[in-house]
């Protein structure tokens, strides 16, 4: 039996019937007739030497050879997208797709995108806000923003922005927080979106940090820190405030840090893109921008800084 390919367009037919069980909708999606779509898939049995599809009155089923082809046929083409969308991207000096955190997009980066606008307004900027993990050929995307310890190794990895952590307040919360033992009745917000962090950065390493012991659970509970600071401003509670994200809203007066206990974190905001994709002119000149942005954030700390998981005398 050869083993000599039979015509991609043979191949893509049974592809397309095999995913849907359906001639029709095959023949639908890939723009032809029903009848066109029948003639290629006989041309593919006649090339294999039996059927992949068992004819019934108004359905079709696959038959062990259709079953043993599909699998194998939708990862190639799904591949050849990717591949082809790859190279389209390389040849692409405008546009660019960045995924970042909708709490780090909110309160870090939508601020300051019309600087780089004016700076660049040659590219077309796009952007992901989710922290659901993405690929970067299928999903289409450029650059990835990503808080965390460690980054995996097939990527190119540039650390832009560290974090210290401290209790902020709006100012008519703030000034009752004079020690921390007043922190035992303040109402905490707590947020679920750091919760994958070890060492934690959470209210209970910060009541460990503090000599306070166990933290209360009690309090409004948050998937995203943007909302969690956003209801601090509102005076619903006490946050946890990461300096990268609180910063303007603590130079602007609208939060407070009431107490001088932060801590730090080696956790850091990562700029994340394929090997050898930093060199694109697009994605260079991004990293540049949030190198030269993230130099800029000066929130003075507390005056006590001590790392998370600290060991405490």
């Amino acid at each position: 039996m050869s083993d000599r390919l039979p015509p991609l367009t043979a191949l893509r037919a049974f592809e397309a019937a095999a995913r849907h069980l359906s001639f029709a909708r095959a023949a639908e999606e890939l723009s032809v007739t029903p009848a066109a779509l029948s003639f290629q898939i006989k041309s593919l049995e006649a090339h294999l030497g039996q059927p992949v599809f068992r004819r019934l009155n108004r359905a079709v089923e696959l038959t062990a050879a259709g079953r043993a082809l599909a699998p194998g046929l939708t990862d190639g083409f799904d591949a050849l997208a990717a591949a082809w969308r790859a190279a389209r991207r390389v040849g692409d000096t405008r546009a660019l797709t960045v995924t970042a955190g909708p709490a780090f997009t909110a309160k870090w980066l939508a601020p300051r995108l019309f600087l780089f606008a004016q700076a660049h307004p040659e590219i077309d900027l796009r952007f992901v806000a989710t922290l659901r993990s993405l690929d970067f050929d299928r999903d289409e995307v450029d650059v990835a923003i990503r808080f965390g310890f460690a980054a995996p190794t097939a990527l190119y990895s540039r650390s832009i922005l560290s974090d210290w952590i401290a209790p902020m307040a709006a100012p008519e919360v703030a000034a009752k927080l004079t020690s921390y033992e007043d922190m035992r009745a303040a109402t905490l917000l707590h947020q679920d979106d750091i919760g994958f962090l070890d060492p934690p950065i959470d209210w209970g390493e910060w009541f460990r940090l503090a000599g306070l012991g166990a933290a209360p659970v009690t309090g409004p509970r948050f998937s995203n820190a943007d909302h969690a600071i956003d209801a601090a401003v509102a005076g619903v509670g006490v946050v946890l405030g990461r300096s990268s994200l609180a910063a303007r809203d603590v130079a602007e007066g609208r939060l407070v840090i009431p107490l001088d206990l932060a801590m730090t974190t080696e956790a850091h905001y990562r700029f994340l893109c394929p090997k050898g994709a930093e060199t694109r002119p697009q994605i260079a000149a991004f990293l540049e921008w949030l190198s030269a942005q993230a130099a800029e954030n000066d929130l003075a700390p507390p005056a006590r800084l001590i790392a998370s998981g600290s060991d405490i005398c």
